[in-house]
């Protein structure tokens, strides 16, 4: 089983966080379709994996996502679209949601992640009874319904579906002198620098 449960620091420990990424999805059209439809069923951040530089940049958004949900304060309908807009610097949801989330034909590789946390009722505000999804209950409906390769979550995985420029025009990098200056020879290295100014831009967002 690829999926992998991730280990998030600083959150409550009833929440639970999966990932799974998938390459070469051939339905991307029917997954966007899930969420314009809202169905509760498939209920999950779907991003877009070339926009992805590493795992950290990957847990800078959830635990903004996560963050704002502990505290009640989440900018979209659920945590999971919150992770989506979470990548972005800046505040303007529309196009997070177009630039870090799927489009048909153009989207690849997928990143999906599912948070498990107790949700409270909106009928009597008590925690809910029914059965939270597990990893392998997670893992059976993704691979059901989404037509593409499994592969780990891991930095190497992830750098093979990074499209760098798309990275840099999301993030307002071109024309900044420290990027220029980065070997583009040296991939782990250009990694490394980007992955720091990304992650800080998500960091001081709204700020």
């Amino acid at each position: 089983m690829a999926l992998e449960t991730l280990q998030i620091e600083h959150v409550p420990s009833d929440h639970h966080v999966y990932a799974a990424l998938f390459r070469d999805v051939q339905n991307v059209d029917f997954l966007q379709a899930q969420l314009i439809g809202k169905n509760p069923e498939f209920e999950y951040a779907f991003i877009d994996a070339s926009v992805l530089i590493s795992r950290t940049h990957l847990f800078a958004a959830i635990f903004r996502a996560l963050n704002t949900l502990t505290e009640g304060t989440l900018q979209t309908p659920n945590v999971h679209s919150d992770i989506v807009i979470g990548l972005s610097p800046t505040n303007n949801i529309s196009e997070s949601y177009r630039r870090y989330g799927l489009t048909p034909f153009k989207t690849r590789d997928v990143l999906v992640i599912k948070v498990v946390y107790p949700k409270l009722s909106s009928e009597n505000s008590t925690i809910s009874s029914s059965e939270p999804p597990t990893p392998e209950s997670t893992w059976q409906h993704l691979t059901t319904h989404i037509q593409g390769t499994p592969v780990p979550v891991t930095d190497e995985e992830l750098a093979k579906s990074t499209d760098w420029a798309k990275v840099r025009k999301y993030y307002k990098l071109n024309g900044v002198p420290g990027v220029e200056r980065i070997d583009t020879a040296d991939e782990e290295g250009r990694r490394r620098e980007m992955e720091g100014l990304v992650v800080s831009g998500i960091a001081l967002r709204g700020l």
